[in-house]
């Protein structure tokens, strides 16, 4: 090879010229359409195994932080390991896209397999973000060959042009993922689609533009590989339902009777066949079990309605099963219920396995069923005045509902309360999670409400912890009303009585110190992290 100047008064070796079907401008814009459409499937690669990790465990800065972190860190190895392959650069880049197709389209189904099956999830994710970063890696040093085989310029300005391609299709890419591939294929076929994108790009660029440089069997070679590739991911994509249904069965002990992914969450369904024990879970995490349920149910709303029960706000509990409660009582005039996804507000009104036990409350006169983030929905509902509010809302799993649970949600529910309002907040379980309990309770004394602990034995959750508030003296009674309706089957004034007592080894004293959750410093998050440890 001979040197050639850069334009900066320094040597570079220049890229051995080839035979092209077009002129070199033409040629040139081909590749970063290449390059584009490369970096849109790449990061698409990285939001799926986020969007994976946060369905399947929760708390999506984690999920984020170590597929990023290990997919960058990945990109600089995979860029290293290229500097022998820049002789070959057509070849190799045509491998590396077929490579990406075939791991980036399957990494979803992988993983999930890898959950359900293994228990292997995070060794798996973080091999395959490597895998995968890596080879995302080595694409621009073989793309910064081909480009100057093309037509020889200078370093910088080559780097510029393929940079810019790659950011805007790494944009795209982005924007591409929660508008368009989750809404219309789902997050498996999402992937899936992106796979076959992703090695036809990148191989054909190569057999049409770069074929000078292969071999007859090299181009037979790449043909074959991409037939076989897009064969293989069409096959994968037509047994996706039935891979799905299996593999999430597994993750269940009863057999799956309903099963839904939301614009939020998974919804499943399950029912015992022994028992018609039917169980809602929404992403893996259960929320109610029919055997049991009445125990939660009774045990949250009887006490709160031992005072002023005109107006009740019901925050989350979009299965009905909370506002079943409340209508028991005559003299409540109107119940809000608010609960983010509008699919289990749907299904709590028109599926019989929900109807057969909230006995179809939500289609009440008295109800007003609102779809919107309970935070967002207090913050524009400040003059509103609601006698009595439950706080019915998912465990602090994550950044989202941790905000549910914070001193600032707490501040924004006292000021929809009357003065003689109560609040009713379930937190989660004493046993097994202390510190995320009383720290609860801390949230919501320091926005100025006076708390009462009690907790109660539901068999399907274990010991099950609420606190009861209101906004002066020490802390409203916890007992049932003395118009509480006849065919109570648990709370009764003696078992809620004896529900405030504490064991030593879990009561406040026990606990310690406990700081509250914040918007900007949510530590109910880690307080529910090393909760559950050996259980």
């Amino acid at each position: 090879m001979s040197a050639a100047d850069d334009g900066s008064g320094t040597t570079t070796e220049a890229a051995r010229p080839i035979s092209l079907p077009m002129r070199p401008g033409p040629a040139r814009f081909f590749v970063l359409l290449a390059v584009f459409i490369c970096a849109s499937c790449g990061m698409v690669y990285e939001l799926a195994l986020v969007a994976l990790g946060s369905y399947l465990l929760g708390d999506t800065i984690v999920q984020a932080s170590i597929v990023l972190a290990v997919m960058v860190f990945a990109m600089g190895v995979g860029s290293l390991a290229t500097k022998r392959l820049t002789g070959f650069a057509a070849v190799s880049f045509a491998l590396i896209e077929a490579a990406l197709g075939i791991i980036g389209g399957l990494s979803v189904i992988l993983l999930y397999l890898a959950f359900a099956f293994a228990d292997v999830y995070t060794v798996a994710m973080v091999a395959l973000a490597f895998v995968i970063g890596a080879l995302i890696g080595a694409e621009i040093p073989l793309l910064m060959e081909l480009v100057q085989r093309i037509r020889a310029q200078k370093a910088s300005s080559a780097v510029a042009d393929l940079f810019a391609a790659d950011y805007v299709g790494g944009l795209i890419g982005g924007l591409a993922f929660p508008f368009l591939l989750l809404p219309l294929l789902g997050l498996p076929r999402g992937a899936l689609a992106v796979g076959m994108t992703n090695a036809l790009v990148g191989i054909l660029i190569v057999l049409w533009l770069f074929r000078s440089e292969l071999s007859r069997a090299a181009q037979l070679m790449l043909a074959a590989l991409l037939v076989l590739i897009l064969g293989g991911l069409t096959v994968v994509w037509v047994y996706t339902d039935d891979i799905e249904v299996t593999t999430r069965q597994r993750l269940y002990r009863d057999p799956i009777v309903y099963s839904q992914r939301s614009d939020y969450q998974e919804i499943v369904l399950t029912e015992a066949k022994r028992t018609g024990d039917t169980r809602l879970f929404l992403n893996g995490n259960l929320q109610f079990a029919s055997a049991d349920e009445y125990r939660y149910h009774e045990s949250l709303v009887h006490p709160l309605l031992d005072g002023p029960r005109r107006n009740v706000l019901v925050l989350g509990g979009g299965d009905g099963l909370a506002v079943r409660e409340i209508l028991k009582y005559p003299d409540v005039e109107s119940v809000t219920l608010v609960d983010l996804d509008p699919a289990v507000l749907e299904l709590a009104k028109t599926s019989e396995h929900f109807t057969a036990f909230n006995d179809d409350s939500l289609d009440d006169p008295r109800v007003t069923t609102i779809a919107a983030d309970a935070f967002t929905w207090l913050r524009e509902a400040k003059h509103s005045a609601y006698d009595a509010v439950i706080a019915d809302l998912p465990d602090p799993d994550d950044v989202a509902t941790s905000k549910l649970y914070s001193i600032e949600f707490y501040g924004l529910i006292r000021q929809v309360m009357t003065p003689e309002a109560r609040l009713v907040v379930q937190a989660g379980s004493p046993y097994f999670a202390p510190e995320a309990y009383w720290g609860i309770g801390e949230a919501v004394a320091e926005a100025g409400l006076s708390t009462t602990p009690y907790h109660v034995d539901v068999p399907s959750f274990g010991d099950w912890g609420y606190f009861l508030a209101d906004l002066g003296g020490d802390g409203p009674e916890v007992t049932v009303p003395d118009e509480a309706p006849d065919g109570l089957k648990f709370a009764t004034a003696e078992v809620l009585a004896a529900s405030t007592t504490f064991p030593p080894d879990r009561d406040r004293a026990a606990v310690g110190k406990v700081e509250a959750s914040t918007l900007l410093h949510p530590r109910v998050l880690d307080q529910e992290r090393g909760a559950w440890v050996g259980y």
